[in-house]
């Protein structure tokens, strides 16, 4: 059977048969690769290694772009860490009684972003190595390092630690929605 004639008797469409001078069968590139593959296994493999190759590729961008937003998230808790050594911490406590203000107060970001502390995350995520933020997504990540910044300008003013969950919570939830819908962050997905 012709390519013309199998056209013609199956009403195929996405490939087209012309005789004479510049004619032959051309077809949609899915249906080329598809007979292409069913000619060669060579090709089939060749065809299947590079979806994998660009898989990875793809993985390994997402985990560096991920990687890059914690390592900023990390950087911006030191903006945090120093509002609160300036503005929370006096300075008879002990090092122990400090390092319970800071905990508190990434436990209030955590609760504020995610729902939780850290502690009760660990509780119900036995199994899971590191800790809530480190199995945050990249938008919940670029929230926290602006969480982080907003929390230390708050902590200057003087407000309240209640205070400051309520505006940090709006705050999460309004650039959650803006990040969730946002074509740019869809785009590395």
């Amino acid at each position: 059977m012709t390519p013309k004639r199998w056209i013609e008797s199956t009403n195929a469409i996405g490939i087209v048969s012309k005789s004479g001078r510049y004619g032959g069968t051309f077809a949609h590139k899915d249906i080329a690769l598809e007979f292409a593959s069913w000619i060669s296994i060579e090709f089939k493999l060749y065809i299947i290694k590079e979806f994998q190759r660009l898989k990875n590729e793809e993985n390994d961008r997402l985990k560096l772009e991920w990687n890059l937003q914690r390592t900023i998230s990390k950087i911006n808790y030191h903006i945090h860490t120093d509002a609160i050594k300036e503005n929370l911490i006096p300075r008879e406590i002990t090092r122990q009684q400090a390092n319970f203000v800071y905990a508190n107060e990434a436990d209030l970001l955590n609760v504020a972003l995610f729902g939780t502390t850290a502690k009760e995350w660990r509780n119900s995520n036995p199994d899971s190595n590191g800790n809530i933020r480190d199995h945050a997504t990249l938008e919940q990540l670029v929230v926290l390092s602006n969480m982080e910044s907003i929390n230390a300008l708050l902590i200057q003013q003087g407000l309240s630690q209640s205070k400051r969950l309520i505006q940090l919570n709006k705050v999460a939830i309004t650039q959650m929605k803006s990040l969730v819908e946002s074509k740019g962050i869809k785009k590395l997905k």
